[in-house]
């Protein structure tokens, strides 16, 4: 029914900035909002940003001023730039969207499969 295809993960050195994209398709009645969240090896999943469709953001305070997310509605598209990036930043990055599909009667959250993001030397 849905389908969250992300990319722009991989190996950066501390300082440098990756680019994450997530791209939503299938039977999409409307979309409320998309965001991106991590989880590292034993730590809870937690949240880094979200944005609206009305272009309403959210920043977990440890990235304010870092990270910047951004949408492409007419692409139904949600990215995620990361500058500055540290070691702490290694994770698993999950692109969240909160929406409708034309065959359901309510919104509900879909998730991508996730990307790997590696910050070291």
């Amino acid at each position: 029914q849905v389908q969250l295809v992300e990319s722009g993960g991989g190996l950066v050195q501390p300082g440098g900035s990756l680019r994450l994209s997530c791209a939503a398709s299938g039977n999409i009645f409307s979309i409320y909002h998309m965001g991106w969240y991590r989880q590292a090896p034993g730590k809870q999943r937690d949240m880094v940003a979200t944005i609206t469709t009305g272009g309403n953001t959210n920043y977990a305070d440890s990235e304010k001023g870092r990270f910047t997310i951004s949408r492409d509605n007419a692409k139904n598209t949600v990215y995620l730039q990361m500058n500055s990036l540290k070691p702490e930043d290694t994770a698993v990055y999950y692109c969240k969207t909160l929406l409708r599909l034309t065959t359901e009667s309510s919104f509900h959250d879909y998730w991508g499969q996730g990307t790997q993001v590696t910050v070291s030397s």
